[in-house]
């Protein structure tokens, strides 16, 4: 057997497999019976979010759908789309300040389509996007393809088209006067800057129950299979406790909260949050403004505020990338070595429309901005993780999944190492989080052993004690399968 120095001299041959074109109509369209899921069905899932507007020229429900097999054979297992309803016309955002309506040009007006996220409709399909019943179609072709798919839920506000505006002013929180306003920032009583929405109130009894019957409409009218829940920590936790229980009394639900708050999945039945403390760690220390240490002690707070559930773990999603950077731009030449982290660490992995691109400019939010797919240069790369993560227990998710256990070594702010285990499954990680080559020496014997290197397919054997020099960046991962 090969040592693990033999693997820093073949490594570059990995890339070069890697970066293989992988067209959509490379792959067969397999088909496999979803069966009936258990509670633990998201053991070993992961989640790639769908910018629809932005993925294709077109834009739409049937020309996304060309993209399944691939994005099957790329081993992607829950698909969240963002918000596929009608986008209120009214009030609507064309870029900082400027409403579409501030503009005199009726051409240039026309290039603004609105966030997503002004929702006028909670039960239809965004004509610009397609039918309901290609909806339907999709949902099932996903789910023929054994993935599933969670939809993209506004529960704070509504644009100001939604019908509830006419019928149900008292749904909507109210200034002095009775005016209807957009969200407020509690922490200093003014406006957020959404003028493009209007705030809804969950001190209204009748608009949660409407909102919730709302939430079950999709499951029971479209077979979805949950939600990730825009700004959840906005909303009363007693809302998201009745909420998410009668989901489930109509099919087992997952569901994603966009907020770090332990008690939404402690107490309030959400199965992830979002790992915004350890992402923006990543982005620190890329810049070299923290160095490895810190991922320990954000774990060490993580295991004691946590019970239950998991946290996704990304380099980008739609809200990094349009508005604070790729992560090219973020993590410069670490991005993959992150993505490696994040892939491999404790809590579900998400990948962004166009990583697997990649995706190297910010998308526009307002406007159609395709994401121009050709090269499908990281495909291979993302497939190597998302099987690891489903073939070896190790890497399942929460408690599902095995121990991040830290391997100690002569550099430990530069160099991050750790083993996972579960019953018998094994894999070993090895990161250089710097820009510089590190002289490394690892501590102990509990990694040693026989493995796979994941990017080569070849075999290795971590030594006790061993010392290596790590390229700038570098990155390893050892599995026992």
């Amino acid at each position: 057997m090969q040592r693990l120095s033999y693997f820093i001299l073949v490594l570059g041959l990995a890339f070069v497999a890697l970066s293989c074109r992988q067209s959509p109509d490379t792959t067969q369209d397999e088909v496999t019976t979803l069966t009936p899921y258990t509670a633990d069905d998201w053991k070993d899932a992961n989640i790639y979010e769908v910018n629809l507007r932005q993925y294709t020229e077109e834009g739409t429900i049937e020309a996304f759908m060309e993209h399944l097999p691939r994005l099957q054979e790329m081993g992607v297992e829950i698909l969240w789309f963002m918000p596929i309803h009608p986008i209120s016309v009214k009030n609507r955002k064309a870029k900082g300040d400027l409403m579409v309506h501030d503009i005199e040009d009726e051409e240039e007006r026309k290039k603004y389509l609105g966030s997503y996220y002004a929702v006028s409709d909670f039960r239809a399909v965004n004509p610009e996007f397609g039918t309901m019943q290609e909806f339907k179609t999709m949902v099932d072709s996903i789910h023929a393809k054994g993935m599933r798919i969670l939809l993209d839920w506004v529960p704070n506000h509504t644009g100001w088209d939604h019908v509830w505006i006419e019928e149900h002013p008292e749904y909507y929180t109210q200034d002095e006067e009775g005016n209807i306003i957009d969200p407020i920032n509690p922490e200093t009583g003014e406006s957020w800057g959404w003028t493009d929405v209007a705030d809804l109130n969950y001190d209204n009894q009748n608009m949660r129950d409407a909102m919730i019957e709302d939430m079950k409409y999709w499951i029971a009218e479209a077979n979805i299979d949950g939600y990730r829940c825009d700004v959840a920590h906005g909303v009363p936790s007693d809302f998201w406790q009745k909420c998410i229980q009668a989901l489930n009394d109509v099919k087992p639900v997952f569901m994603l909260a966009e907020a770090e708050i332990p008690r939404q999945l402690n107490e309030d039945g959400f199965n992830m949050n979002y790992g915004w403390e350890f992402h923006h760690i990543m982005n620190e220390i890329a810049k070299g403004e923290k160095n490895a240490t810190h991922i320990d002690e954000w774990l060490d707070s993580a295991d004691a505020r946590y019970s239950k559930g998991f946290q996704m773990h990304f380099t980008s999603n739609h809200d990094e990338n349009s508005w604070a950077g790729t992560e090219m731009e973020r993590m410069g030449e670490g991005h993959q070595t992150f993505a490696v982290l994040a892939a491999t660490f404790d809590g579900m992995p998400l990948i962004y429309s166009g990583q697997e691109e990649p995706l190297t400019r910010m998308l526009k939010f307002f406007e159609k901005d395709p994401i121009g797919f050709k090269e499908f240069k990281y495909h291979d790369f993302y497939k190597k993780l998302l099987t690891l993560k489903k073939e070896n227990q190790a890497l399942w998710n929460g408690a599902y999944g095995g121990e991040l256990q830290k391997i100690e070594t002569s550099n430990d702010e530069a160099v991050y190492a750790f083993r996972r285990e579960k019953n018998g499954d094994k894999v070993v990680v090895i990161l250089n989080l710097t820009d510089q080559p590190q002289d490394v020496t690892f501590k102990g014997d509990a990694y040693a052993g026989k493995y796979t290197n994941v990017f080569t397919d070849g075999p290795a054997e971590l030594i006790a004690n061993d010392k290596q020099v790590l390229a700038p960046w570098q990155f390893y991962v050892f599995s026992n399968k």
